[in-house]
């Protein structure tokens, strides 16, 4: 048995050719029902009869295209392409090859070209991957997803701010609210120190990528790699979790869309506007979201272990660098200068390199082995101040401290041009020089001078000065 593919069209013609033959057709008949002309039927009858079916099958089936173009010109524009246009999309590259190369393709064509070529990909190979959803972790507090949603959650009543979110993966239950500025590593430690202090230390944290979770600088490599925050949970035997997509931690963004709008709203009915008395309802907030969308985990143990007996939460939630202590007992940290008191720990630190922790508060601290070594800061280093890298989580709490910068120190003040200058104090740092004597056109340049083109006054004071510097 044989099976022969044919399209619509040769189905629909074999149908024809079989009623001519049984004569319930006339020629003239089939011959305008297929478009053709008398002689072509009697041709497609002939190869009817000789061949059967497949002899109605086109003969073109699987050839090229006789408009196609050739070998060397597909190749010619495959290269150009690669060399000049790899990241470009079909119908830009199009336009380029023309104006610059006056090379005329079809759109579609060069398409078809870059996606042979690797260049491009198709619409159904550009479709996001599917991400399959994932089972709950088994107990409590196994893992912990966390994420900074930045939102109007005061609507107009206030500014624009950040609320950290703690869910449990095993139970979706909202384990800490905060709302702060922005993400930083100091809202981050606040708001794990706050969580730990109540629920006791998670196998892990679930975070995105950013950079108080993850370091992607190149110095990383020469480094442990580990952020401020990163060495905090090491040193409470934390792990933290960086997830490769939003989807992976979709807990977490989930809930952020549910408090986007419940939370909004339940503030409003508040009159909550700012983010002390936000961070004073959440408390309550979260025990009613608990109650109506918290489920039981698969398994009932609870997996937060208690702090142990040397871990000081004050003391590890802080910002730590390394500086070194010069000869004259002295150090630099954040464009500032500070002198260690000489004491006979102070002395030996000479060349050694020390620590220097910042507290959320903003207090300083500068240890050495455990000790902690009594400072004073000597003066504001005088430096150019480089453009701050900030990222776009972080923009907002920098615009605002610019603002608050800029009311309390203005950078140039303002003086008014009516009121009278002190007797002690000059209208300007340096004097109005004297105005330039008045130059006798005379007694410069003589006969010579007479006879060439008139010069200016500049200019003639530029000639006797090279004159006065040649007779040195």
């Amino acid at each position: 048995m044989t099976v022969v593919a044919m399209s619509h069209g040769e189905l629909s013609r074999y149908d024809t050719l079989l009623r001519v033959r049984r004569r319930e057709l006339r020629v003239q008949d089939a011959a305008a029902l297929l478009r053709v002309s008398r002689r072509q039927i009697s041709r497609l009858l002939a190869r009817l009869d000789a061949q059967g079916p497949e002899g109605l099958i086109s003969c073109k089936r699987g050839q090229p295209s006789n408009r196609r173009h050739s070998e060397a010109r597909r190749e010619q524009i495959v290269g150009l392409v690669r060399e000049h246009y790899h990241d470009f999309g079909p119908t830009l590259a199009r336009k380029y090859l023309i104006e610059r190369h006056g090379i005329t393709v079809a759109c579609e064509t060069l398409r078809q070209l870059m996606i042979q070529a690797g260049l491009w990909k198709d619409r159904d190979a550009r479709r996001p991957r599917p991400y399959q959803p994932r089972y709950r972790r088994d107990c409590r507090g196994e893992l912990i997803q966390i994420d900074g949603s930045k939102h109007w959650w005061f609507e107009d009543r206030g500014p624009q701010c950040t609320l950290l979110v703690y869910i449990d993966d095993a139970t979706s239950e909202l384990m800490h609210l905060g709302m702060v500025e922005s993400e930083s590593t100091f809202a981050y430690m606040e708001a794990t120190r706050a969580y730990i202090e109540r629920h006791g230390k998670p196998v892990a944290f679930y975070s995105d990528k950013h950079s108080v979770f993850r370091n992607a600088k190149a110095s990383a490599a020469r480094g442990d790699g580990m952020t401020h925050f990163g060495r905090a949970l090491d040193a409470l035997n934390i792990e933290i979790i960086c997830a490769n997509s939003p989807q992976a931690k979709g807990r977490v963004e989930r809930a952020n869309a549910t408090l986007q709008d419940r939370l909004v709203k339940a503030m409003r009915l508040e009159g909550i506007s700012s983010i002390e008395e936000a961070n004073a309802f959440l408390d309550s907030y979260m025990t009613r979201h608990n109650a109506r969308f918290a489920r039981p985990a698969f398994d009932a143990r609870d997996l937060h272990r208690p702090l142990a007996l040397h871990d000081d939460l004050r003391s590890i939630m802080v910002w730590q660098e390394q500086r070194t202590v010069t000869a004259a007992l002295m150090l630099h940290y954040n464009k500032a200068m500070f002198i260690l008191e000489p004491n006979d720990a102070s002395k030996k630190l000479a060349r050694q390199r020390v620590t220097v922790c910042e507290y959320p508060d903003g207090r300083l601290e500068i240890e050495h082995e455990g000790h902690v070594l009594p400072y004073r800061q000597f003066d504001k280093m005088r430096q150019v101040n480089q453009p701050a890298i900030v990222g776009n989580k972080h923009l907002d709490a920098a615009l605002m401290l610019a603002k608050q910068m800029q009311a309390i120190m203005p950078h140039h003040r303002k003086r008014n041009n009516d009121a009278p200058a002190r007797r002690d104090q000059p209208m300007h740092l340096f004097p109005e020089p004297d105005p330039p004597p008045k130059i006798d056109r005379r007694k410069l340049g003589g006969s010579k001078l007479k006879r060439g083109p008139r010069l200016s006054d500049e200019a003639l004071r530029e000639r006797g000065t090279l004159s006065f510097l040649q007779r040195i």
